[in-house]
């Protein structure tokens, strides 16, 4: 089959600095200015709301460090699904590429869009959830789902003209917020209070439920697991999107080297963040006060300790800048998983198909449509459930197949090798299972909705490639 002479071919226009901010512009969206009022009423102690950030960053860049060897080999757009191809077959493949589409990118997308209206509301407040400007009974939609629906077409739109407008707006947005956040960090060391400080870390690793009333509740063993784990739920959605830069392997400049660099620095920034940003919170705020923040906009309660009033207002507009841009990287990398599905005929046909610009406008508009039903759910903790699950399960997955790799692939050329091989991705795989164990036990409802998303895929999946098959034979017999 010739390649059609005049189909738009994917531009080279990524270097190092735009992959190392679409990776940290990415992960850093509104979990860190949110998560940790469900982490402390889950583990209920200073030392373990920090050593859940410290949990998860180590299972982040273990498993970027990893990612750098398979981004070496397959330096091409479409990153995980590529590499669950190589490794696997194109079912689990597509399984992948179906969660992603139905769950895991849509899915963050709405989170971060909700995220958004929440923190808009608090400056504009008719852009509030309780807002309500639909009831149907079934479902009541509210000014901040419409807020985050526009705000994600808006996005979409700005992508569908080129790399170039998404790059601009992605290292634009997370040098803003890289330096904001650094800012709140450090006056908020500055603002720290001793007696605060010294209550949170007196008994710091006394692990327990605190509820929003004020009381314990005590945990046995097995009890105590699942509360790590469900605390995790946060921590892992606001680490995650650190492989987005895989995903737009073929628009970078030298995908070889700068793809696994990129997810190594932007997941350090963004560890080092996390961690530091919760150290600040326990030295501003009560372990009570974080868990029952108004709508657990914890950054928002924080900065008003450290800067009084007006610094509510400045961590809104920050949050809302953060999300902007976290949700810009999310739209551009996500529609080149499509693209490449496409292309081996397991998604629609045109998604597989750039515009004048170079970049594949229908899969970015069918993205943001499904990203739009979600956002009509308003839940964004349910939202993270859904997709914890989800994520992690793919990520042990493609980890596992950088053994299959090296059995079937031995001598493929590898410019990175994954760093701590066998070990330390034989310690993310069993971190990675114990967690979504935990997770199906302790908060299963929509974690078992999660997993019926990614097996309704198979049914697709066959019905997808005997349509193809009816299709190849009609082109033989004509």
């Amino acid at each position: 089959m010739t390649k059609d002479p005049g189909q738009p071919k994917m531009k080279h226009e990524l270097g190092l600095l735009d992959g190392t901010m679409l990776v940290a512009g990415s992960m850093i969206g509104s979990g860190i200015f949110i998560v940790a009022a469900d982490i402390v009423r889950n583990v209920g102690s200073a030392g373990w709301l920090i050593a859940i950030w410290l949990i998860t960053g180590f299972m982040t860049l273990t498993a970027a460090l990893s990612y750098g060897e398979l981004s070496g080999m397959f330096p091409k757009a479409g990153g995980q699904y590529v590499y669950l191809k190589e490794a696997y077959n194109k079912l689990i493949a597509f399984l992948y590429g179906w969660s992603f589409f139905a769950v895991i990118q849509t899915g963050t997308i709405a989170a971060v869009g909700v995220a958004f209206s929440k923190f808009t509301a608090y400056i504009i407040h008719p852009f509030s959830e309780d807002n309500i400007l639909l009831n149907l009974g079934f479902i009541k939609i509210s000014a901040a789902q419409v807020v985050s629906i526009i705000v994600i077409v808006l996005l979409t739109f700005i992508n569908t003209r080129g790399v170039k407008s998404g790059k601009w707006i992605q290292t634009t947005f997370t040098l803003t917020k890289l330096l904001s956040l650094f800012g709140l960090i450090g006056f908020g060391f500055l603002a720290f209070k001793g007696d605060i400080w010294t209550a949170n870390w007196a008994n710091a690793w006394d692990l327990h439920n605190l509820n929003k009333d004020g009381t314990i509740t005590q945990l046995t063993l097995g009890t105590a697991l699942g509360a790590i784990a469900a605390a995790m739920v946060g921590s892992i959605f606001s680490s995650d999107a650190w492989n987005s830069v895989t995903f737009v392997a073929g628009e970078m400049k030298n995908p070889k080297r700068d793809v696994a660099l990129s997810m190594m620095l932007g997941t350090i920034i963004v560890t080092l963040i996390y961690v530091l940003a919760n150290v600040v919170y326990t030295g501003v705020l009560s372990l009570h006060d974080i868990s029952v923040a108004d709508k657990d906009r914890v950054a928002v309660a924080a900065s008003h300790v450290i800067f009084g009033n007006v610094g509510t207002y400045i961590i809104a507009v920050m949050i809302m800048i953060s999300t902007f841009g976290c949700n810009n990287g999310l739209i551009l990398s996500g529609a080149r998983v499509y693209y490449t599905m496409a292309k081996d005929g397991v998604f629609f046909k045109r998604t597989g198909t750039l515009n004048k610009a170079a970049v594949p406008e229908f899969g970015l508009w069918i993205q943001a449509a499904m990203a739009s039903v979600l956002c009509l759910s308003g839940r964004y903790g349910d939202l993270l459930d859904m997709i914890s699950l989800v994520v992690v399960i793919f990520y042990v997955l493609t980890i596992i197949g950088i053994y299959i790799l090296r059995a079937k692939m031995p001598n493929a050329e590898r410019p990175y090798k994954a760093f701590g091989y066998p070990v330390l991705p034989a310690i993310y795989i069993l971190m990675g299972i114990a967690f979504c164990i935990l997770l199906l036990i302790y908060k299963s409802t929509y974690s078992i909705f999660g997993l019926g998303i990614v097996l309704i895929g198979i049914p697709i999946y066959f019905i997808s490639q005997r349509n193809v098959k009816n299709e190849d034979e009609a082109v033989i017999d004509s």
